[in-house]
């Protein structure tokens, strides 16, 4: 592939053409100059090394700051002359005024042309597995009809993007101008990555006015704060510097007589010291053939009044009207502003544009470049405020009906209806609906969110109200929830609803009200609309979706009444469809959760799975899925629950949902892991659901699942102490979450006061969760153990009321069923036994049933009790091949509690530590 940042012209950031050799002329910037240098040297090597030396390389980060005008555009132009020098890929982008909120525009004008030059076999090989998700975000793919990637999986893939381009295309130099006018996910992106460019053949470089920056720009100040190479604040030039560019651009102009002191003086005054208006200032002076001295002061300073914006504006109106309405146009579509559609929007016809465009570049208004550019933003921005409003607001809405027209999309038509004001129009709120949607396609709910609300205050007829509504209910978009609730209601409460869009609102009010920690009103409305629903098919539909917010319920008395209907429902249907498959799904939870026989639960969640369930569904969600793969690892089918969660996982990554769903499924992949008895690799995955977990927020649902699912690896490991220690850091304490989580909060909080030594405390706990889950039928403790560890915890002052719990505990697992269930509970069981050999019988029956279960871990516990209880009762000759075997699996299994444990009892028998294979 030929690389067109390779060659020898080179565009840089003033938009001039320049060849690659020249180098940009600076004045009093020799520190900034000699950072540059240092910084270009870490990313190439020395110069004279050829353009892709060899050794160690590094990136890092330039910053430039100063007030408009200071000379910021030149000090990149500088980067950019000698990045080409020494053989870089140099790509370029500057912030607009005017293009704030376009969604991803800085980083669009940075890759897309590069990559839209390539074949689409090169541009795949540059994005890899990333194309679908990262190309429309960079404007290369229309956006897709598929399930959306969240805003943290687009980030992902422009990481790798960014990062592969580096490495096969690098040393790679990245300049963004005007940065306090980048768009906030362009920002977003930049702040995130910067930090990592010293491990990179990649030099980011950004200009920005520190006094414009906006909030969403915080993130990226800390980082460029905490470079060894602080941002450069570019300071005013010297009288002597203003005086050099001055000479340097009249001497010779005027019959040879070169500016005096004075008129340098009063140029250094009217300028403030600011580079780019002593250059128009010095072209100004030329034009008018001034004699640059003393006496003609009064007539420079009047010449540096009409460089304000008012001046500017003066001019304009002097100006032919063809060019003023040109400018106005240029104005008004900012970067997007082809020569074409800028002459449409002036109202020029082709023989007028030639004429216009010359008069405004030789006023100094437009650059001479091959496209329609100011000379300046400040130029840009006094323009634009020339414009009457009346006339911006109209320029917006045809601008936006010109691009539609000329196929550049949504997106580009609602950067300007977001400039116009309300009338009424439905198409106008059509078009924004439309780019609410490509937004939302390519990573970036904060713009669709604007758009939707933008479309609301034209207040469309009810049809097209009620999808704004619903779209603004997205889950993609859910900022405020109470908000998010209102706009439902508001949707649902439309006239002459589709049945269709009902059952989609309802259900999407649904899951809002669950995200508001409100289920129980979340399922009261599944229930009010499945009973007033006419259509069978929609009803079961409801019914199917008010099962599963209830599933997540876990204070709900109408639970048991609840479990009786599904369970008859679901003996009727044949599962012919996806709603009826669904159904099974959550029969299938709900009845491992009661603690029926496994085998129902088992039937039932095979019948779910049928030839598989999608896990990005975004009509169904992920939430019938991950139940069914947890249902299996409940019933000791863990194969087929972790291959689920695998399964889950990579689909979550094609799609881009790399945000709460991703750290549900790396948590929950751990967890499976850690049922088994693999605890280093199921701390490892829940660690990484953790950190993803930690991108989205706080004591998010995704928060609750991560921790109290480390907590238990923590604790099974004997990490007690840091156990305690990760729960205080992420507030894992009351108020528990209303709604159900995997492992059950509460629970494992009473399980950490259990480890603690906080008996007391942790039988509270453990005592309310079994209030809560039997009032509502949930009787398995294997899902949730609260009860067998109620009772450890009731032991040490009511032994009688600790056996009792034991003995309740046993039997729930009888009646449930599996291996792991009955093995836990008779381990517990024997644990409250003082009868030796009662003790040593249980211990046995425990150690069989975990020959058969997965749960390794529990199986080497049960190997040492019994080996220490044989110990115990004077048969060391018996105790010693479980004790070894103990050691074996704990082992194996990470667990050093019970390694320490069974090295200790070995130690009392008076026989060595050593291990045995262990064939199972």
């Amino acid at each position: 592939m030929t690389d067109p940042d390779r060659t020898g012209r080179q565009a840089v950031p003033d938009g001039t053409a320049r060849d690659a050799r020249t180098p940009v002329r600076t004045l009093e910037r020799e520190n900034e100059l000699l950072a540059v240098r240092a910084a270009l040297a870490e990313l190439t090597g020395p110069p004279g090394q050829g353009p892709v030396p060899s050794g160690p390389r590094r990136g890092g980060l330039l910053a430039f700051t100063g007030p408009a005008g200071v000379g910021k555009t030149t000090m990149l132009a500088h980067v950019r002359s000698l990045a080409d020098e020494r053989g870089c890929v140099t790509l370029s982008a500057r912030g607009g005024e005017r293009e704030q909120h376009m969604a991803f525009h800085v980083l669009r004008q940075l890759f897309q042309p590069l990559l839209a030059r390539c074949s689409l076999q090169e541009r795949r090989a540059l994005l890899g597995d990333w194309y679908e998700i990262v190309g429309p975000t960079l404007g290369l793919l229309p956006s897709g009809a598929g399930p959306a990637p969240d805003p943290q999986g687009v980030r992902d893939g422009l990481d790798w993007v960014v990062t592969h381009l580096a490495s096969r295309r690098g040393p790679l130099v990245l300049l963004v101008d005007d940065a306090h006018w980048a768009d906030a996910e362009s920002l977003g992106w930049l702040s995130g990555f910067a930090s990592r460019t010293e491990d990179l053949t990649l030099l980011i470089a950004v200009a920005y006015r520190q006094d414009e920056l906006p909030e969403q720009a915080a993130a990226l100040g800390e980082v460029l704060e905490r470079t060894p190479q602080r941002p450069m604040d570019l300071a005013p030039l010297t009288p002597v510097g203003i005086a050099q560019v001055m000479r340097e651009a009249l001497t010779g102009s005027q019959a040879d007589v070169e500016p005096d002191d004075e008129f340098c003086r009063e140029a250094w005054v009217v300028t403030a010291g600011l580079p780019f208006r002593a250059v128009e200032l010095a072209a100004k002076v030329r034009d008018r053939r001034l004699v640059p001295r003393e006496e003609n002061i009064p007539v420079l300073r009047d010449m540096a009044a009409a460089l304000q914006d008012s001046g500017l504006a003066d001019q304009l109106q002097r100006m032919s009207s063809q060019a003023a309405r040109l400018a106005w146009a240029v104005a008004v579509l900012g970067t997007e502003a082809p020569e074409e559609l800028a002459a449409s929007l002036a109202g020029l016809g082709p023989a007028d544009v030639p004429g216009a465009v010359e008069e405004l570049r030789t006023g100094r208004i437009l650059k001479h470049a091959e496209t329609l550019e100011f000379q300046h933003p400040l130029v840009a921005t006094a323009v634009y405020r020339a414009i009457p409003a009346g006339m911006q607001v109209a320029m917006h809405g045809e601008a936006a009906w010109e691009l539609v027209a000329a196929g550049h999309g949504a997106t580009s038509a609602a950067r300007h209806l977001l400039e116009t004001q309300p009338e009424g129009d439905e198409w106008v709120a059509g078009q924004l609906l439309e780019a609410a949607r490509e937004y939302v396609r390519a990573g970036a709910p904060e713009s669709a969110r604007r758009c939707l609300e933008r479309a609301l205050r034209e207040d469309p007829p009810p049809p097209l109200r009620a999808v704004v509504l619903y779209e603004l209910g997205a889950p993609a978009l859910l900022r405020d929830p109470v908000v998010t609730v209102n706009h439902l209601r508001n949707a649902l409460a439309e006239p002459g609803l589709d049945p269709d869009l009902r059952v989609r609102i309802v259900i999407r009010l649904a899951r809002a009200l669950s995200h508001c920690d409100m289920p129980a009103e979340a399922a009261r409305l599944m229930a009010e609309e499945a009973r007033d629903a006419t259509d069978s098919r929609i009803r079961l539909r409801l019914h199917t979706e008010h099962f599963m917010q209830a599933v997540f319920t876990s204070d709900d008395e109408k639970a048991p009444a609840r479990s009786r209907w599904l369970a008859q429902l679901a003996h009727r249907l044949p599962g012919r469809d996806r709603t009826e498959r669904y159904l099974f799904g959550l029969r299938a939870w709900d009845a491992m959760v009661r603690g029926e026989p496994a085998e129902v639960a088992v039937d039932f969640a095979e019948r779910a799975l049928g030839s598989g369930l999608r896990w990005t569904d975004q009509d169904w969600g992920f939430e019938v899925p991950s139940l069914v793969a947890l249902t299996f690892l409940y019933c000791d089918r863990v194969d087929t629950a972790e291959q689920m969660y695998s399964d889950g996982i990579a689909e979550y990554e094609r799609q881009g949902w790399r945000g709460v769903h991703l750290s549900l499924g790396y948590t929950l992949l751990g967890y499976i892991r850690f049922r088994r008895g693999r605890l280093a690799d199921g701390e490892d995955f829940v660690r990484a659901g953790l950190r993803l977990a930690d991108r989205t927020g706080t004591r998010t649902h995704a928060h609750w699942y991560a921790v109290g699912a480390l907590i238990e690896i923590l604790i099974a490991r004997g990490r007690i102490a840091t156990a305690g220690e990760l729960g205080v850091r992420h507030g894992f304490c009351g108020p528990f979450p209303s709604a159900v989580t995997i492992p059950d909060a509460r629970t494992v909080h009473g399980e950490l006061l259990l480890a603690q030594g906080m008996h007391k405390e942790a039988a509270e706990d453990l005592a309310e969760v079994g209030r809560r889950l039997d009032t509502r039928g949930m009787h398995n403790t294997v899902w949730c153990p609260w009860l067998p560890a109620l009772a450890l915890a009731t032991k040490a002052t009511d032994e009688v009321r600790a056996r009792e719990l034991a003995e309740d505990a046993l039997r729930r697992a009888q009646r449930f069923g599996t291996a792991t269930a009955k093995g836990e509970a008779l381990l517990m069981a024997a644990r409250m036994s003082d009868d030796p050999r009662e003790r040593v019988d249980l211990l046995r029956s425990s150690v069989a049933e975990f020959e058969r279960s997965p749960a390794e871990h529990e199986f080497a516990d049960a190997q040492v009790e019994l080996g220490a209880a044989l110990r115990r009762s004077g048969r060391p000759h018996l105790a010693a091949d479980h004790l070894y075997q103990g050691v074996e699996l704990a082992t194996r299994c990470g667990a050093e509690a019970v390694l320490a444990k069974a090295r200790g009892e070995l130690l009392g028998a008076g026989l060595r530590p050593r291990r045995l294979r262990v064939v199972r």
